[in-house]
């Protein structure tokens, strides 16, 4: 039998096939790669950069700026789109090949399917070494590639046309698997990209890969029942995989039918609507007080979706009843077992659809009296909310929490907000009132300065009706901001919430707690002992960012951001709203952590600062356990 082929550079077989590949889930059928972003240079411009123009009409093609956003956009993307469609990106080899990744582990840790298509060296070596390559004298084999294998769910290096059949369904393969999922990296050494084969047509036959939807094994299931139904003070603690299974509505009905309290991570946060009646706030070190007292006196902690990470327990110190025990609801079984927990492997939806199921059939709900306990602190939690929020005067310079409070009265559902790091993260997980499933859009599993802007633009590809907020602060808006001109390039309205407040504010106020002084925090010039305390420098980020081609409002009052927010708000351009915030008081200040966060300080110095800073420590690490 003779089977019908295609000659194709490997580059041209590659786009093909993406573009031929579809996810379903629920009936819900996506394109798995719903576009490329490329930055090109010699190890991909003849390559792919010529398949990208050869099959323009079936693969959309992004111009990035620099390739750890391009990433970043692909991941805002992903998130946005339930994890059913994602984008491919494509860098020259060396440093474009490198940059990827930063951009790769945060997708890896957050569980985001990203597909990097990075170039690499000859494959058949003509001339060694070539430009840009790293020479690795103990091995032939090696590129600055590698460097992407142990942030990568998949890795493989194409170095022959017929390789890259097994290599690009391997890949699809784990882009589509909910538990496996994460940055694939598929490197291509620049003559092999250009390079002739005779491919079977069934290559580039249109597949659908099914996300799978696993239900619970019945006698974990038994026992999950069981110890739910042992529990007086039970405590769900509801993180990422909520949204990546799109189960907030099975968890809404889990929540209202036992009225067990949901508290959420930050990747969580959004999985109940602020106002559900079981929702009590974030927890952990930047949780509410609601939640992280009930943390502490929890004696049944059932995890859905989530990993567990320092920020969640306190590092170790947050679930203080010595008899606790913990509940895990997750796909991965290796997220499942942490804690010593009795395990539930399951899909978070179809998980908590059966939890809710059985536990309806013994008619469980938990004491009146613990309702109205939790339910009494979470009224007064938003009361503090309230106060952060207050701001009498329209004409004096709003605090960071005010900011947000002005936004947080202005916004609907349909706002799409997005961080990832500096102080914004830990005042928005205290006081941001989610209104959507996927409002909330923070990543805290990597915390990568940078990420914000990039990722607005994949958030508003990926829903063009919605306003997309990027809230950042100047140190994260230094790192990255030229996906600006992209946005303006493709007129991608995304809104930018720019807070000046001259320097790390938040690993200011770390330093601070360490015995650190605030040493090297503050973006000043040099003053007394080479130290960063003189006048704050004179940068103009909003110059800047105008700079880009964006539109930008500048406000000095909190008056003048309500305005401002406003028209940014129905701009149909990309806009900016620039603010320098003013150092929190008591009053309009965020309230303190309500729960620790272990951050080594030095055993022994002569500074009384880090010697005091030292004892607390040691009194903090003293009720840390571990869960056996």
């Amino acid at each position: 039998m003779t089977t019908s082929t295609t000659r194709l550079t490997v580059a041209q077989a590659l786009v093909r096939f993406l573009a031929a590949q579809y996810t379903e889930r629920d009936g819900e059928r996506r394109r798995l790669i719903g576009a490329t972003w490329g930055i090109f240079g010699h190890g991909n411009v003849a390559g792919l950069g010529q398949a990208l123009v050869e099959y323009a009409g079936v693969m959309p093609y992004h111009q990035g700026r620099n390739e750890q956003s391009m990433v970043h956009a692909a991941v805002g993307y992903a998130r946005q789109s339930g994890r059913l469609s994602t984008h491919a990106v494509t860098t020259s080899i060396g440093p474009g090949a490198t940059n990827l990744v930063t951009g790769a582990a945060l997708a890896t840790v957050n569980h985001l399917p990203v597909l990097l298509l990075p170039g690499d060296v000859f494959a058949t070596r003509p001339a060694d070494p070539v430009l840009q390559q790293l020479e690795v004298p103990y091995a032939g084999d090696v590129s600055v590639n590698d460097t992407l294998r142990p942030v990568s769910r998949y890795f493989d290096r194409v170095t022959r046309p017929e390789q890259l059949i097994p290599s690009a369904l391997q890949a699809v393969r784990v882009l589509t698997d909910p538990v496996e999922t994460g940055a694939v990296t598929l490197a291509l050494p620049q003559d092999v990209q250009a390079e002739a084969y005779d491919w079977p047509e069934e290559f580039f036959a249109e597949r659908v890969w099914t996300v799978r939807r696993p239900g619970a094994d019945p006698t974990e299931l038994a026992e999950a029942v069981r110890a739910i139904r042992a529990a007086r003070r039970p405590l769900v603690v509801a993180g990422g995989g909520v949204h990546h299974s799109r189960a907030e509505a099975a968890l809404a009905e889990f929540a209202a039918t036992t009225r067990i309290p949901v508290a959420s991570t930050q990747a969580g946060k959004g999985s109940l609507r602020h106002d559900h009646p079981q929702d009590v706030g974030g927890i952990g070190h930047t949780g509410t007080a609601t939640a992280d007292e009930l943390a502490r006196t929890a004696d049944l902690v059932i995890g859905v979706g989530t990993r567990y990470t320092d920020f969640t327990t306190a590092s170790g110190t947050l679930f203080e009843i010595p008899d606790v025990r913990f509940l895990n609801l997750n796909i991965a079984p290796f997220d499942g077992h942490k804690l010593a927990g009795l395990p539930l492997v399951a899909d978070a939806r179809s998980g908590l659809g059966e939890l809710t199921e059985a536990l309806v059939v013994h008619g469980h709900r938990v004491a009146g009296s613990y309702v109205a306990e939790y339910t009494e602190d979470k009224e007064r939690w938003e009361q503090r909310v309230d106060a952060c929020f207050e701001a009498d005067d329209p004409d004096v310079r709003p605090t960071q929490p005010q900011v947000i409070g002005v936004l947080d009265a202005l916004v609907d559902e349909s706002d799409i907000i997005i961080n990832a790091a500096g102080s914004l993260p830990g005042d928005l997980h205290k006081l941001w009132r989610a209104r959507s499933s996927d409002q909330y859009h923070l990543e805290y599993g990597y915390s990568c300065m940078g990420y914000e802007i990039p990722a607005a633009i994949g958030v508003k590809l990926a829903a063009p009706e919605r306003n997309v907020w990027a809230l950042v602060g100047d140190g994260t808006y230094l790192m990255m901001p030229t996906e600006i001109v992209t946005a303006v390039q493709e007129g991608i309205a995304i809104k930018v919430l720019l807070l000046q407040n001259h320097g790390y504010a938040s690993i200011g106020g770390l330093s601070e707690a360490v015995g650190g002084e605030r040493f090297g925090t503050a973006y000043r010039f040099p003053a007394d002992e080479g130290t960063l305390t003189g006048a704050p420098l004179p940068v103009d980020l909003a110059a800047n960012a105008a700079s880009l081609g964006m539109r930008v409002l500048r406000a000095r009052t909190v008056g003048d951001l309500r305005e401002a927010l406003a028209e940014a708000r129905a701009a149909d351009t990309p806009t900016c709203v620039y603010v320098e915030t003013k150092t929190s008081d008591t009053v309009s200040g965020a309230p303190p952590a309500q729960a620790w966060w272990d951050v080594p300080v030095a055993e022994t110095a002569t500074r009384p600062s880090a010697v005091k800073a030292r004892e607390l420590y040691e009194r903090h690490v003293s009720t840390r356990r571990r869960h056996l």
